[in-house]
């Protein structure tokens, strides 16, 4: 099962799906369905509203706070909404 949300461009209307795969469709306007969108906010706090002189720099913030997350593990693992997803595909 692969879980997309309603994109249009996740879905073209030639897509092959190859045998064993099944396409979920979340909800229209379900942000809290979407697994990586409860990352965002988590993510987004060392780098909203700054500049970086070069792509060098934002990669070093971004992991650092990747590593932060990393030792958050117990914080970052209740955002997981996997349960939700396997549910509602039932």
């Amino acid at each position: 099962m692969l879980v997309l949300d309603n994109a249009g461009w996740h879905a073209p209307a030639d897509l092959v799906v190859p045998h064993g795969i099944r396409l979920e469709f979340l909800p229209p306007y379900s942000p809290e369905l979407q697994l990586a969108a409860r990352l965002w906010p988590l993510l987004d706090e060392p780098i909203a509203n700054r500049n970086f002189a070069t792509l060098e720099d934002l990669d070093a913030v971004l992991a650092d706070r990747c590593r932060a997350l990393s030792a958050m593990h117990d914080v970052v693992s209740r955002l997981h909404a996997l349960p939700l997803v396997a549910n509602r595909a039932r």
